[in-house]
């Protein structure tokens, strides 16, 4: 374990993000791996506990552990296909760019390949887990549409399977947190509807649907999409489509991928203007490549090449997920598109707490919560880690 041993401590002098507004002078007090405490310091220096270890955090910015919901793998891993040593590359590569939980998400494959990839990750997660911490998985496929499959392998792209989703409930329960699909194929209402009886966050992607088949999915359950903009049938002013669905239903939060590549920096302004910032969720999409130097990689069986960080398709150039870090999508944001490191925050930390349903565990920076936060200077670089009250030390 790489993480330090977990200990009392306060972190002072500190400007911490919270749902309330920004805490000048803050104090956060951590016991057992909990927020215990948010305050302000006084000058007499009431609020500080001599019984406790003091960090001072010299006016820097305090703000929430980010959050994952799509995130394929990192440091020349994949979920789709790594054991435990090779999941925990994973989780310690994306902590250190300051994800403290992750949804590990899947590639369209085979059932048997699928279930494996269940098997494995609910196996870790039932052991302590040393750095990030992931909290489900995401199934981005099978279930999609060839027209729109990107990075999806063909060969594996079918209508869905009740029975797969009834056998993968029974025998992980609670694992599954989102599935991506695509709302237009057959059988797609029906099985939108069983995702969100047993909890799952129903979201749409790689997809041909028009704004009504969109819509229409929506009042079946439908509550996300991934990548917005990208693998999906475009905005036009008299078809909609899926873009124009996603961006005026306020039932659906959209993804955007942040790192100057998937979305031009005006596509993001328009998906904060038109959802809010509290509908839109940050996210990688990062592959195995992220971490890594440029050369030849494997996205769900299909080769890729990465050049200047950029992940293609060898065959026809398609974008083969990134190999972006959440911190920097977070400073993308606040530097480049010009949301403020509180709204950006929002978009990396609570909303996909709320999404995914653990908000009352972390997200935020409240009392009660885990103490699940970074340390930033003002040019926005990481200068610590904690995750559930333990220092990361990479």
């Amino acid at each position: 374990m790489n993480n330090n041993p977990r200990s009392d401590f306060q972190v002072v002098n500190a400007r911490i993000v919270t749902p309330a507004g920004v805490v000048e002078h803050g104090i956060l007090t951590v016991k057992e791996g909990i927020i215990t405490e948010i305050a302000v310091s006084a000058s007499n220096g009431q609020g500080l506990d001599p019984n406790l270890l003091q960090i001072d955090a010299h006016g820097q910015w305090v703000i929430p552990g980010f959050i994952d919901v799509h995130v394929h793998g990192g440091g020349g891993h994949d979920f789709m296909d790594s054991d435990s040593d090779g999941i925990a590359a994973i989780t310690k590569f994306h902590a250190a760019n300051g994800t403290t939980s992750l949804l590990a998400t899947t590639l369209t494959a085979s059932r048997e390949d699928l279930t494996a990839v269940l098997e494995r990750v609910s196996q870790f997660m039932a052991e302590s887990m040393p750095y990030t911490q992931i909290v489900g998985v995401h199934l981005e496929g099978p279930f999609v549409n060839v027209k729109w499959k990107g990075a999806q392998n063909p060969a594996y792209i079918l209508p869905p399977q009740p029975e797969w989703l009834e056998d993968w409930v029974n025998r992980f329960p609670g694992v599954i947190k989102i599935q991506t699909l695509a709302p237009e194929v057959e059988g797609s209402l029906e099985y939108i509807e069983k995702l969100a009886s047993n909890g799952i966050v129903p979201s749409c992607g790689h997809t041909d649907a028009t704004y009504e088949q969109i819509i229409e999915a929506a009042d079946h359950g439908l509550r996300h999409a991934v990548h917005t903009f990208n693998a999906m049938t475009p905005l036009h002013h008299r078809q909609p489509g899926t873009v124009g669905a996603v961006l005026t239903d306020d039932r659906i939060t959209a993804e955007v991928i942040a790192d100057g590549h998937h979305v031009h920096p005006a596509g993001i302004k328009l998906i904060t203007r038109a959802k809010g910032t509290h509908n839109v969720i940050l996210v990688t999409d990062a592959m195995a490549a992220a971490g890594m130097p440029d050369g030849e990689y494997d996205l769900g069986g299909l080769p890729v090449h990465m050049k200047c960080g950029v992940a293609r398709l060898k065959e026809n150039d398609s974008l083969a997920g990134s190999t972006l870090t959440m911190i920097s999508a977070v400073r993308y944001l606040v530097r480049t598109v010009g949301v403020s490191l509180e709204e950006a925050s929002r978009m990396a930390s609570a909303n996909p707490a709320r999404q995914l349903g653990i908000d009352s565990l972390t997200g935020s920076l409240e009392v009660g919560k885990a103490a699940d936060f970074l340390l930033l200077d003002d040019s926005l670089e990481l200068q610590s880690i904690w995750i559930r009250g333990s220092r990361f030390a990479n």
